[in-house]
């Protein structure tokens, strides 16, 4: 039985509508196997870019998160700022979080430049930038509990209105201390790759992650009223052992990638 004029014309239809709904005529599809190839290739590359910039944004986070210690900072902050309106505390907490966004990314930025500078290599940084957190995660780890009170910061007692205060104390040293600095840099040599597409997106997921950082600061310091109201002192403790134990095994990781490259360039 054959078909009629109709009956062809709605058979094209949907046998080529879909293909060129995609940009791609049915013919190259169907017999250009060529071209499937190129097609797979070409998704297989995009997988890998979403996967690199999705790692190193994990790793920044997870790396950066109990450094920057968000709800602790957020204790200090209280401190700084007093008994104030929530109107207040939530426009100094939008500020200090674009600061910190902003500080942490010239230092990812810029960070392989002034290491071009003084001459020193990437598997270095990394060795070194790696115990530094592992050392900083082990002390976190074993610090002695205060009881969850918050410290009471030196910036308390200067003088002038909280506005001048968003770089300096709140956002440098408060928030984003010189262990963020280190955190920040060693990322950055991290993410330094010989191929200009893998580096330039490996930095967008650091980039990524110092974004997300940002966000817990901003959210932290909009509610700081509230944190202390509603989770127990235990409970903070409790959570910040588990993440420095995170950064501790982070810190190794990336100081034994760095100890692996210096080693493989070692001449045989």
């Amino acid at each position: 039985m054959g078909l009629g004029p109709v009956s062809h014309e709605v058979l094209t239809l949907i046998t080529c509508y879909p293909f060129h709904f995609i940009g791609l005529p049915p013919r190259d599809l169907l017999y250009a196997p060529a071209d499937w190839k190129a097609n797979e290739m070409l998704l297989k590359e995009s997988s890998q870019t979403v996967f690199i910039v999705v790692k190193l944004a994990v790793l920044a986070f997870s790396a950066l998160f109990p450094v920057i210690n968000p709800v602790g900072s957020a204790l200090i902050f209280l401190g700084v700022v007093g008994n104030a309106k929530p109107a207040v505390f939530r426009q100094l907490a939008r500020k200090i979080a674009f600061s910190t966004v902003l500080f942490l990314l010239i230092i990812e930025i810029g960070g392989a430049a002034l290491l071009a500078f003084f001459g020193i290599s990437l598997p270095v940084v990394q060795l070194a930038g790696g115990l530094v957190l592992a050392v900083m995660g082990w002390q976190m780890l074993n610090e002695p509990d205060n009881g969850g009170k918050p410290e009471q910061s030196t910036a308390s007692t200067n003088g002038g209105a909280l506005e001048d205060k968003i770089f300096y104390p709140l956002t440098f040293p408060i928030t984003a201390g010189p262990g963020c600095i280190v955190v920040t840099l060693t990322l950055s040599a991290h993410a330094s790759q010989h191929v200009m597409v893998a580096n330039l997106f490996a930095h967008l997921g650091v980039a990524v992650g110092i974004v997300a950082s940002g966000v817990t600061v901003l959210l932290s310091y909009a509610s700081a009223p509230k944190i202390t109201q509603k989770i127990k002192p235990q409970t903070v403790h409790g959570i910040l052992r588990v993440i420095s134990f995170v950064l501790l095994c982070i810190g190794v990781q990336i100081g034994w990638n760095g100890l692996e490259a210096m080693v493989k360039a070692i001449p045989k």
